[in-house]
């Protein structure tokens, strides 16, 4: 589930800043497969490198507890 929202909220950033996948990649200094497998939700991706893309929008990951829908 919040692989899910990682990912949603990365692509929704990328594109309301008019990027592409290769435009996000070279910017935040990773590689396109990378940013490819975040927006797919991948569940095992590396932490760090995460952090390093959202960065670039001056977001970050915090820890938070589970909300009950």
């Amino acid at each position: 589930m919040a692989t899910t929202l990682i990912a949603k909220k990365l692509k929704q950033l990328r594109k309301e800043n008019g990027m592409t996948q290769v435009d996000l990649a070279m910017k935040s200094g990773v590689g396109l497969n990378f940013i490819r497998e975040l927006e797919q939700g991948k569940a095992t991706v590396r932490m760090d490198k995460v952090t390093q893309v959202f960065a670039l929008f001056d977001y970050e990951l915090v820890p938070q507890k589970k909300v009950n829908e």
